[in-house]
């Protein structure tokens, strides 16, 4: 066919930007809810305003296309709104872990070129130590919340910052759907997180394809239980731009507030780690939810006591599976009504517990073994899980190394490993770089080693996943003590990390014994797995 004349113009050729869907929305659905906290609500025509309003106060404090602008926030409306403002402003979002430590704030900050940080006052002091000393640091704006005390760093208020703004209808639309729209930090294996850089592309079609998978309707009440610095939220802010629906925000994971949301707002999808399913099956005590919601969790599947609990309270639980160089979530256990609801309890809950098969917006996936070929789908016969798709990430910032050697062969290797069903859906087996999956955070076992290293009476340390009920795995230390030095108490090692890393990549069980090893002197740590599961 003769394609002359069939070239890509500006009427039938427009980048792909979750910017888009606000801008719709905004039009269509005005009126409409868009974010509710505490007593405050607002529609989707004051969302879209404040978001023009912050994206020409970040213009008008020196913010240029492709600059960084962090925030370490809660999931507050300021974040929600972050999402759509810095990207209209033609800047890129890196939203914080707050449970980070001020190390690793700072080496974000300064990887990353942040120019503004947003700070939430509660973690204020963590920030103001993570500046310090910074060669070029960034200007501090508070984000004040009545709710919580904390120390205010910054040179305004997020609300003053806004009213900064001359024209306040800044919206920018990327010329090229590549354009980086978000920078998430992971923790990887290494002791430095590596910078992950989202485009304008993948997170719309993320958000479209998650809207899709799950069949969320229209005008749908979302609970914000997934922090918004994971995985941008797993895109869910762009994903309610669509549908014009209701993000209900809340501060902390707190069981009985869940439920109170729950049947306040009439709360019809929500999501997390099984942790966060847990906290609710506890504080429910029983009482069954008023209507079904529908939960998704990711990280490790939740154990079986949990998962039973869970659905006789009236949740819909759903298992997905992804990374953050994945934008989330890229396989889903879908649930096969017509062949599966009739199973025993005992099957359907092995069929739950599967990483499923990838949603509509990922092209591939596979099991492949060390020659790159596709293991057997015997649902036994390990590999690792690899995928390749329109939602993968542009690369890792500054470490083209690192992004050559994760995408090398046309897919994006996770790291992970895994088998594959004959009916095609994937099952993680074991981590192949010894992340640590706690509470839905990666946690980096190499640097729980380096920080045991340090103990004047180590010689060397191992640490490896410990299957917990309340938080999936929890970081479990085998230590070796040096000939001469005498062997510290499990306290005295535990309060050492605690001075040398956040609370939640600490050990909580640490044994100490002469470290089995190979022939070559590498630890072997698939025995070490098996004592953990024993303690």
């Amino acid at each position: 066919m003769d394609t002359t004349g069939l070239e890509k113009n500006a009427a039938n050729y427009v980048p792909l930007t979750p910017l888009s869907l606000l801008q719709r929305t905004a039009r269509v659905y005005p009126h409409r809810t868009a974010l509710i906290y505490n007593n405050l609500k607002r529609s989707w025509k004051e969302v879209s305003e404040r978001c023009q309003q912050l994206a020409a106060a970040l213009q008008k404090n020196g913010i240029e296309p492709g600059d960084v602008v962090s925030f370490v926030a809660a999931n507050t409306p300021e974040l929600f709104e972050a999402h759509f403002a810095v990207p209209m402003s033609g800047a890129v979002l890196n939203a914080c872990n707050v449970r980070l430590d001020a190390t690793t704030l700072r080496y974000i900050f300064e990887h990353g070129e942040s120019k503004i940080v947003f700070v939430d006052s509660e973690y204020a002091s963590v920030v103001k130590s993570a500046v310090t000393g910074i060669k070029n640091p960034p200007l501090l704006v508070d984000i004040i919340d009545p709710a919580v005390p904390g120390e205010r760093i910054g040179t305004c208020n997020y609300e003053e910052f806004m009213a900064q703004a001359e024209n306040k209808k800044l919206f920018i639309m990327p010329k090229d759907e590549w354009t980086p729209i978000t920078l998430n930090y992971t923790s990887g294996t290494t002791g430095n997180p590596k910078g992950v850089v989202y485009h304008h592309r993948g997170a719309y079609l993320m958000a479209m394809g998650t809207a899709v998978s799950w069949n969320v309707p229209a005008h749908n009440r979302y609970l914000c239980t997934v922090p918004m610095f994971h995985c941008n939220g797993w895109c869910h802010p762009w994903m309610q731009a669509i549908l014009a629906g209701v993000s209900i925000c809340m501060r902390k994971i707190d069981g009985a507030d869940i439920l109170r949301l729950i049947a306040k707002h009439e709360v019809q999808l929500m999501g997390g780690a099984p942790i966060v399913l847990n906290t609710i099956v506890n504080a429910a005590a029983g009482q069954p939810l008023p209507h079904k919601v529908q939960f998704i969790s990711a990280a490790a599947p939740p154990p079986a006591s949990v998962l039973q609990a869970a659905q006789a309270l009236g949740f819909n639980v759903m298992h997905v599976y992804g990374l953050t160089e994945t934008y989330g979530h890229t396989t889903m256990c879908a649930w096969k009504n017509d062949l599966w609801d009739t199973l025993p309890q005992e099957e359907q809950e092995k069929k739950m517990i599967r990483q499923g098969v990838g949603l509509p917006i990922l092209e591939d996936w596979a099991v492949f073994d060390n020659n790159r070929n596709p293991v057997a789908q015997d649902g036994k016969t390990i590999g690792e899980i690899v995928m390749r798709g329109n939602v993968l990430m542009s690369g890792y910032l500054k470490n083209t190394s690192a992004t050559n050697e994760v995408f090398a062969g046309g897919w994006f290797k996770t790291g992970d490993l895994g088998v594959w069903h004959e009916d095609d859906y994937l099952q993680v087996k074991d981590r192949l770089k010894d992340i640590i999956i706690s509470g839905g955070e990666n946690i980096s076992s190499i640097a729980v080693e380096n920080a045991l290293c340090k103990h004047s009476a180590v010689a060397m340390a191992a640490v490896v996943a410990k299957p917990d009920e309340k938080w999936g795995e929890t970081p479990c230390a085998f230590v070796e003590i040096k000939l001469d030095e005498a062997t510290p108490t499990v306290d005295d090692i535990k309060a050492f990390c605690k001075q040398q890393l956040p609370s939640y990549m600490c050990p909580q069980h640490v044994i100490f014994f002469e470290l089995p090893k190979t022939a070559t002197g590498k630890i072997k740590k698939f025995e070490l797995r098996e004592q953990a599961k024993t303690l």
